[in-house]
């Protein structure tokens, strides 16, 4: 699993020039599912998204979570995230979980999102969206899970 985590003061997703998903000050989530991604992957991951301290204080300083904030998130699953560029010049998308496992695990992340208290909105999986956000700072981290990982959650 890779999720691009991006601190936003607004974050939205259209599809056919229709706003499907909106939200305010929060994260944008992109979340690409690997092969051999299981649930017990999101759990942490989610638990780690919430509580991670990257909103400023009154101080200037990275000392409040998006919980203490009452931010939203928004999440857009991506499984162009696992593309492999390594080789020629097309990306390989072998690693990607297939699309009915990859759909399964994106809608139960965002249900253990939720279930830590925050608003979860999202984009369509398998629809071609048009994202817009502001990035916030600019703060951009990156979650990965699964074997040889050296940022897991912990």
């Amino acid at each position: 699993m890779r999720v691009v985590l991006q601190r936003v003061t607004q974050a939205s997703v259209r599809i056919d020039d229709r706003t499907v998903a909106s939200i305010g000050r929060g994260v944008m989530l992109l979340v690409g599912i690997a092969q051999g991604d299981a649930e017990s992957d999101l759990v942490p991951v989610a638990r780690k998204i919430v509580s991670l301290r990257i909103f400023e204080d009154e101080d200037g300083k990275m000392n409040r979570a998006l919980d203490d904030i009452g931010g939203a998130i928004l999440a857009v699953p991506q499984f162009t995230l696992l593309g492999d560029t390594r080789k020629g010049r097309r990306p390989s998308f072998t690693r990607a979980a297939s699309p009915e496992e990859a759909a399964l695990l994106f809608d139960r992340f965002v249900e253990v999102l939720r279930a830590q208290g925050v608003t979860v909105e999202t984009g369509v999986f398998g629809a071609k969206m048009a994202v817009d956000l502001v990035n916030d700072g600019p703060v951009t981290l990156l979650f990965e899970t699964g074997l040889g990982s050296p940022d897991g959650p912990s």
